[in-house]
């Protein structure tokens, strides 16, 4: 949420440096995409590229799907439409659904344990006036300083601080709460990559929905807060070869 492809930029390097073939789809709003939040008509518009991009994919090849953060909920749904295409879903630090967790209960459960004001000072708008999704966020310089970003390197702070945007959580979306089912998403095999210093996703919320989702894969990266493609690249990018090449 209010980040862009952008952020991937030392992970993608990485990996192609590897061998691999990396496609890092800007969703709409976000990055350089020139849509504007309020022009957003839905989730699934907002995951438009990342479907489009899973389109795309020849039926007999396969990918390694990435997800990070609020882009859980996104790969969800590319697993729900395209399961064949996925040989591997991998949530880092991401929200992560199950069959015996649903949407709105991750969404509940992250709202007792992230309060708005755990937010510091960004800012959350539902104006009825103005179209679009609700909320709309801003982060705050202080809480990505503190909450998204105290392990990266301050240049990539920087970056995020004059590239970040508006974005939105998307919250009571009837299409998103019926999005998955066990015959589609839950035929995917599914990898969590724990953060034990994260603190805008936090250890406990981790652990809480790894305990509804007992067939997920668990790995760690030590050292990582929320950012762990910027703060801990090479460890997250080693992690990500193992898992392509075990699965």
């Amino acid at each position: 949420m209010c980040h862009g492809a952008w952020c991937w930029y030392k992970l993608a390097a990485m990996l192609e440096a590897a061998g691999h073939r990396v496609t890092t789809p800007e969703l709409l709003a976000s990055g350089i995409d020139p849509t504007k939040i309020e022009e957003v008509e839905s989730f699934a518009d907002y995951c438009r590229p990342l479907l489009e991009a899973m389109a795309a994919v020849p039926p007999n090849e396969q990918v390694v799907l990435v997800g990070h953060s609020l882009a859980g909920f996104c790969i969800a749904l590319a697993m729900e439409k395209f399961p064949t295409k996925v040989s591997v879903a991998v949530f880092v630090t991401a929200v992560m659904p199950s069959e015996m967790l649903s949407i709105s209960k991750i969404e509940e459960e992250y709202s007792k344990e992230h309060p708005i004001e755990y937010f510091l000072d960004s800012t959350f708008s539902a104006d009825p006036e103005i179209p679009g999704p609700k909320p709309v966020i801003t982060l705050g310089p202080t809480y990505l300083a503190t909450k998204m970003y105290q392990l990266c390197p301050p240049q990539d702070l920087t970056l995020a601080r004059r590239l970040l945007r508006p974005g939105s959580t998307f919250d009571s979306g009837q299409e998103r709460q019926d999005m998955i089912s066990k015959q589609n998403y839950g035929s995917v095999n599914r990898v969590f990559v724990v953060c034990k210093l994260d603190k805008a996703i936090k250890l406990e919320f981790q652990r809480w929905m790894l305990a509804h989702s007992p067939e997920t894969e668990v790995n760690e990266i030590k050292g990582a807060d929320h950012m762990a493609m910027l703060s801990q690249p090479i460890e997250l990018s080693s992690l990500l070869t193992d898992i392509a090449e075990k699965y």
